[in-house]
């Protein structure tokens, strides 16, 4: 059934009271369930395990997943499977809704864990407290979805702005409750069955699932003798190593570097095979390029150089070089400085956010609203915002003073700045499903920093702040989009949401812990922890180095370091103007090659693989309606859901059982 909407003309030239009545009269569903208790938990189940997911893509690669459409077929499959076994009715088109509203509010709550919390630790050499986490996280994401109450009358009500992202929820929602179920039953078999398979393989390649399973449930080590158990190994050319060093076979070099230094190794990840089909096939080769420029042009000079070479600790041991390593000393520069420039471009290329968010604050109310508010009863009230902003502003500023020793004029003085971004940040949403976190953070970072550079955590949390704010402001109006589309009761779904920021910090931030901060014999965790071969953190690496850039100044870094961030500036520069003269077609992006330096270049090669693999099938199955099309075009979001998350949830469950084991 095709959505009702307003014409381009109603839109222009009619009042918001009008659009308003028209809404209530035509597409609004007072009667329908919504948020009723079992959609409240299926959402709130949902979101903490696709969240749980999201932090350990994240931690892996930097990239944020979105999880709504996935939410989406799994609510709907779940139900639409129970009503046929008779244990339950089928869920609502807006019990469906609501359920993905909270799964996504849930994914978006590991932001700051993969980047300014992590960066925070990782400079500090401070580990944060699960509960000054927990309320720090919760505090500020509320209050992104106070500043959000207001803007959802302007931008959804009035303005009728696409957000692309939610439209897209709201399409696949009337799809499946109008005529399509079968179409969502064939997605969600086939997230499942990859998610089985993928989770299978992921098991077989656990050394902590196959020393469970052989040892202390089989005890092989008892009839069969075992004393070590037996796992495939997914890093491939482990095999080749092994046999190099009992046959003294040949070791392959760049310039003398061994390849496992440079770590450039031959990897099956099923993640970042899903990783790369959703990114596609353009980013994922920018990503290629930066690994490949790095870590096999640029690398083995600067090691051969001396720029890049071994240290001491401060125990006095040798710290050899490895991958981290040569990001840390030298890469890291140039890739930052890749990122940050092309993020600015990319956002200063998009003069209508700007134009609009300069409208949103000076268009008078006499021109937006004319008449009764015929929503009253089911909108959110003003109020709240009105009462809330200030408060959790004060409170917002208050956790940063103390849990993070940032001064309170420097709390209070960087949210002004960080409203003024969020009002850009969701303009960005509105029009392109896309929100330059990385971007407006830095200019928090930088801005403040230049006011205290010597403490990090003056330039790193209130820059977390804009994140977290900016996300949850945006994300809430995008997830308010599709309920508007459909007919849902605004009220219900930011309760919804604000239902997802508790899913999301409780499902994760012990997740968080478990995993990259883990108690030794004696109970102690240390920031050393975080950052392994296995999780490069590289959003959080990327932050790190802003801080120390702030902290230390350009002066601290190696000459050739220095002229690799202008050339890269500069690269930078050009690429984004190509794809701006080019409107899109030009193939790179800087921010995706800068991403490329700092991610391990095992997992670029495995994320352009994947993305190589569904680009190549889908040249080759373009036909609608044809079973190779509707496999790996329109099934492309769910097999890759599918390879991540049988990944994701295995390898999480593999990382707990070698802790408690």
């Amino acid at each position: 059934m095709a959505l009702q909407q307003l014409t381009d003309e109603q839109t222009s030239s009619w009042t918001r009271a009008q659009k308003d009545e028209w809404w209530l009269t035509n597409i609004y569903r007072g009667t329908m369930a919504q948020l009723t208790l079992r959609s409240a938990i299926t959402g709130f189940l949902l979101g903490g395990i696709l969240s749980a997911t999201a932090l350990y893509v994240g931690a892996k690669t930097g990239i944020g997943i979105g999880v709504n459409l996935t939410s989406v077929i799994l609510a709907f499959a779940m139900f639409k499977m129970m009503h046929s076994a008779g244990i339950a009715s089928d869920f609502t088109i807006l019990e469906n809704n609501s359920s993905q509203s909270i799964a996504t509010a849930a994914g978006y709550m590991t932001s700051p864990m993969m980047s300014s919390l992590t960066a925070f630790m990782l400079v500090t050499g401070t580990i944060i407290p699960w509960w000054q986490m927990l309320i720090w996280m919760v505090v500020v994401a509320i209050l992104g979805v106070l500043i959000a109450f207001p803007m959802k009358r302007r931008f959804i009500n009035e303005d009728q702005l696409p957000f692309p992202e939610g439209r897209a929820a709201g399409v696949v929602l009337d799809a499946l409750y109008t005529g399509e179920a079968a179409t969502g039953m064939y997605k969600a078999r086939l997230l499942a069955m990859t998610a089985l398979f993928t989770g299978l393989y992921q098991m077989i390649v656990s050394d902590g699932w196959m020393k469970l399973i052989q040892i202390k449930i089989l005890r092989m080590d008892k009839w069969a003798g075992m004393t070590e158990a037996w796992n495939l190994q997914e890093r491939l050319d482990t095999y080749y190593y092994t046999a190099a060093v009992k046959y003294d076979l040949w070791i392959p070099k760049i310039l003398g570097v061994d390849f496992r230094t440079l770590g450039l190794r031959l990897t099956l990840d099923a993640a970042m095979l899903g990783v790369g089909g959703l990114m596609g096939i353009r980013v994922a080769s920018s990503v290629l390029l930066g690994a490949f420029i790095n870590f096999v042009i640029l690398a083995p000079i600067m090691i051969g150089r001396g720029d890049i070479a071994p240290r001491v600790s401060a125990s006095g041991a040798i710290v050899a070089l490895s991958r981290s390593e040569i990001v840390n000393q030298w890469s890291l520069w140039w890739g930052v400085a890749m990122m940050v420039v092309g993020a600015m471009v990319g956002l200063l290329a998009k003069p209508e956010i700007f134009t609009n968010a300069i409208k949103s604050f000076t268009k008078k109310k006499t021109d937006v609203i004319a008449g009764p508010d015929v929503l009253r009863d089911i909108e959110v009230p003003l109020w709240i915002s009105y009462v809330g902003v200030p408060i959790f502003a004060v409170l917002g500023a208050a956790v940063t003073h103390e849990f993070f020793g940032v001064p309170w004029l420097l709390s209070f003085i960087s949210l002004p700045l960080i409203f003024i971004l969020t009002v850009i940040a969701v303009n960005s949403m509105a029009l392109t499903s896309w929100v330059p976190q990385g971007a407006l953070a830095k200019i928090t970072q930088f801005s403040v920093g230049a006011v205290d550079h010597t403490n990090p955590a003056s330039n790193l949390i209130p820059a977390g702040m804009t994140a977290e704010i900016a996300m949850n402001a945006s994300s809430l109006l995008s997830d308010i989009k599709p309920g508007y589309m459909l007919g849902a009761k605004p009220r219900q779904q930011a309760i919804g949401h604000v239902i997802g920021i508790f899913a999301g910090a409780l499902a994760c931030i012990p997740l968080y812990y478990l995993l990259f901060l883990p108690a030794d014999a004696n109970g102690l965790r240390s920031t050393a922890t975080i950052l392994t071969e296995q999780f490069a953190f590289p959003a959080a690496v990327q932050w790190k180095g802003v801080a120390d850039l702030i902290a230390k100044g350009v002066s601290s870094l190696h000459t050739s370091a220095i002229i690799s961030m202008v050339v890269a500036s500069i690269c930078a520069l050009a690429i984004e103007v190509a794809r701006i003269v080019t409107k899109g077609r030009f193939p790179l992006s800087a921010v995706s090659i800068g991403l490329g330096v700092v991610l391990p270049p095992e997992a670029c090669l495995a994320m352009w693989v994947g993305a190589m693999m569904f680009w190549w099938m889908g040249r080759r199955n373009p036909v609608k309606g044809s079973s190779g099309h509707d496999f790996w075009v329109e099934g492309c979001e769910p097999i890759a859901a599918g390879l991540i998350s049988g990944a994701a949830l295995v390898g999480i469950g593999n990382a707990i059982i070698i802790v408690l084991l």
